[in-house]
C-alpha cells in the first residue's frame, strides 16, 4: 500500500478517521510512501499541530521507521504517471481535481501496483485501487 501524506497527517495529528486509518495501514503487507508524500505530510503536520517544522519531521521519521514503510524514489516513469493523472485527474480538468502532490501519490502507487490509502473525496473518483 503506499501511504498518502494526507492519511499520515490524519493518523498523527489524531484526526477523527486517523484511527480508522492506522487499522487499514496494519491490514496491508508491505508499506510504501515517497520523499514528496513525506514532505507534504510533515508541513501539513506543523501546521495541524502548530509545531515546529523540525518536531513534525521527528514526528514523521518515528512514524516511517515503526510503520516499516519504504520510502520510495521519485523516477522518470513515476513523473510520466503524475503528468498523465494530471491530465485525466487534475484541476480544472477532471472532478477529482487532483493537484501536484496528489498526481504524485497516484502515480507511486500505480507504478507499485499497490493500493493508496489517503484522506478525502478525491481519489474514489479516480481509477486507483484504494485501500
Amino acid at each position: 500500500m503506499f501511504i498518502d501524506a494526507s492519511a499520515i497527517v490524519a493518523i498523527l495529528a489524531d484526526e477523527p478517521d486517523g484511527p480508522a486509518l492506522t487499522s487499514r495501514l496494519a491490514r496491508n503487507g508491505r508499506l510504501y510512501t515517497s520523499p514528496l508524500a513525506l514532505y507534504e505530510a510533515v508541513l501539513g503536520l506543523a501546521r495541524s499541530l502548530r509545531v515546529p517544522v523540525a518536531a513534525a519531521q521527528s514526528e514523521l521519521d518515528t512514524f516511517v521507521t515503526e510503520t516499516g514503510a519504504e520510502i520510495i524514489a521519485i523516477n522518470p516513469a513515476i513523473g510520466r504517471i503524475a503528468i498523465a493523472a494530471f491530465e485525466r485527474y487534475g484541476r480544472g480538468r477532471h472532478p477529482a481535481q487532483l493537484n501536484m502532490g496528489d498526481c504524485f501519490a497516484y502515480a507511486c502507487a500505480r507504478s507499485l501496483g499497490v493500493p493508496l490509502l489517503f484522506k478525502g473525496d478525491d481519489f474514489p473518483k479516480t481509477d486507483i485501487a484504494t485501500a
